[in-house]
């Protein structure tokens, strides 16, 4: 994809087989007001995917007493309690979902995509959060610019997206691109506005879903969690640094640890990136069986951060929905690397 996006009013050469006037078309072009008018008192993400989400808004939003504008709002709006908001005004479309959202001390009913221009003075907000909802603005670049007019200088624009959608709302561009154009797009948004810092990207995936989700028995990982986010230009001198986001790998081994580990991983039997005791494996029994082994020992840790950060290394690698865990020959004590399709893989082969 070219990440030089365009405005779709601009000439109608062609990207990714998409014409820039159609790239923010969407297969149901009725009123937007129509098909949100039905009440979705629903998570959109899983329970993990949800805290990654709070966690973003409660690290990122720094400001004492901050006022809020959340943008293209819904009955949830996942703030933090300590972040003690002086003001919390919500623009959606669904008035019912907006009245259940206790966290909102005003509520605006506005289209975006019919008028995105937003219906607030200059330099009210220290902070605008859009959750899940970037995918359907059909005039992104223009809401992008208003939010800019509507931040104070040096206020945050946090912009929160995960692979699920409304397939009839998405624009097409949005549906067509992979996740990693998806975040290289949201960042030409921010830069085609010139009224912002160079945005930031922070990413969470591969993280293993709650057991009581209904997806769990498929043993695919988590929600994956995108977040793009920059400040307004023209921050105040002096004024509190906003922390930096950065992955992170819970219970992770530097690389010489897991080095070190690696080494005695004979006598331990531990896995030397999260440091859990692996578990004897008995490969499949078949005559097109080519191991040569008679038992193994594999990490079956779903939240080791070997297997968290497959999942993303083999998506970039054209294998998506893959990722691998840690193994160890006994025989020839060296580790190996055995691909998994879900976190359930391999598991009937533990005999201890």
């Amino acid at each position: 994809m070219n990440t030089a996006l365009a405005e779709p009013n601009q000439s109608a050469s062609r990207f990714d087989g998409v014409r820039q006037d159609d790239a923010f078309s969407r297969l149901d072009e009725s009123d937007d007001m129509l098909f949100y008018a039905t009440d979705r008192f629903v998570q959109h993400l899983d329970a993990v995917a949800l805290a990654t989400v709070q966690k973003i808004i409660g690290e990122l939003l720094n400001e004492e007493s901050p006022i809020i504008l959340d943008l293209m709002a819904s009955w949830d709006s996942h703030l933090p309690a300590h972040l003690n908001a002086t003001r919390v005004v919500g623009l959606g479309l669904n008035r019912k979902e907006l009245d259940e959202n206790k966290l909102l001390s005003e509520i605006v009913i506005h289209d975006l995509n019919a008028n995105p221009l937003l219906p607030f003075p200059d330099a009210m907000f220290d902070a605008v959060i859009n959750t899940v909802s970037v995918d359907y603005m059909t005039k992104p670049f223009e809401v992008f610019r208003e939010v800019a007019r509507v931040l104070k200088p040096g206020g945050l624009f946090l912009v929160i997206f995960s692979n699920r959608m409304f397939p009839e709302k998405a624009t097409k561009l949005w549906q067509i691109s992979s996740e990693a154009e998806r975040v290289a797009m949201v960042q030409e948004f921010f830069r085609s506005a010139k009224s912002y810092e160079e945005p930031k990207v922070f990413v969470s995936r591969g993280r293993p879903r709650p057991e009581d989700d209904r997806y769990a028995h498929l043993g695919i990982p988590s929600d994956p969690i995108y977040a793009v986010y920059a400040d307004s230009v023209g921050g105040q001198t002096g004024k509190k640094p906003r922390p930096e986001l950065e992955a992170s790998d819970e219970g992770s081994m530097t690389v010489q640890t897991v080095s070190e580990k690696s080494k005695t991983i004979k006598d331990t039997l531990q896995c030397p990136h999260c440091g859990q005791s692996m578990k004897k494996w008995v490969p499949p029994n078949s005559p097109f069986s080519t191991w040569d082994v008679d038992y193994m020992y594999i990490c079956f840790n779903d939240e080791c951060p070997y297997v968290v950060r497959g999942w993303g290394v083999m998506d970039r690698q054209g294998n998506r929905g893959m990722s691998y865990r840690v193994m160890y020959d006994p025989q020839r004590d060296s580790c190996l690397t055995i691909p998994i399709i879900s976190l359930h893989a391999l598991k009937e082969g533990i005999v201890d």
